[in-house]
């Protein structure tokens, strides 16, 4: 069991060590697992890397993001010229249909709309959180999948069981309708998330609550 000196150490290094963090205005705190980030980045982008590289650390079993944004100067756009990029990334993404829409307000970007596929809601997250001068993003895309999953718990346990990279003997499935739960433990975030996206590949899915519990 690491002590809050040696997670905060450990948490500081992974920080440095990733290399889409790149501003060291980064303080970092931990408590009891709880692994919390104060200061300003320059990119919303940063803000996502730098949490997803606190989260692989061992030992954490929580994460407090505060970091805000603050654009460079150069890279501060109107939200008229940054709704007209963001237009064009949706556009431009494969994976995004044309059902997405997006509004921008103060640099935040909130995509509405909907898609039958969790992996299309991703991507219209994805194609816009690296513009530049992009604060923050709301996803409020609605799924309605096309099509119904006879039995969507027997689904998502072979794909769980055919995981190489998921410890799937103390994960529990439960679904109602389109709504999946996962409960159990598993031993690492990456694990966590995998098995996440394991549950929402199975069709007629609209929901999966991540219920599963990270012990070292």
């Amino acid at each position: 069991m690491k002590t809050d000196v040696e997670l905060r150490s450990d948490v500081l290094e992974a920080l440095r060590w990733e290399p889409a963090v790149t501003f060291a205005g980064i303080a970092v705190l931990a408590k009891d697992g709880v692994v919390t980030l104060n200061g300003t980045v320059p990119y919303f982008a940063e803000k996502q890397a730098a949490e997803g590289a606190a989260r692989r650390v061992k030992g954490v079993k929580a994460i407090a993001d505060e970091l805000s944004v603050r654009v460079y100067e150069y890279h501060n756009h109107s939200d008229t010229d940054l709704a007209g990029n963001v237009v064009s990334a949706l556009k431009w993404h494969v994976w995004v249909p044309d059902t997405v829409q997006a509004t921008v307000q103060k640099g935040w970007v909130t995509l509405n709309g909907q898609v039958k596929w969790q992996y299309q809601r991703n991507a219209a997250e994805d194609a816009v959180r690296y513009l530049s001068g992009v604060l923050g993003v709301t996803n409020d895309i609605a799924l309605s999948p096309g099509i119904e999953a006879a039995d969507v718990r027997k689904a998502i346990e072979g794909a769980l069981k055919r995981d190489a990279q998921i410890d799937a003997d103390n994960i529990r499935v439960s679904s109602t309708g389109g709504k999946v739960i996962l409960t159990g433990t598993i031993h690492s975030w990456n694990q966590r998330d995998d098995a996440g996206w394991a549950a929402w590949s199975a069709p007629g899915v609209n929901e999966v609550q991540n219920d599963l519990a990270v012990t070292y």
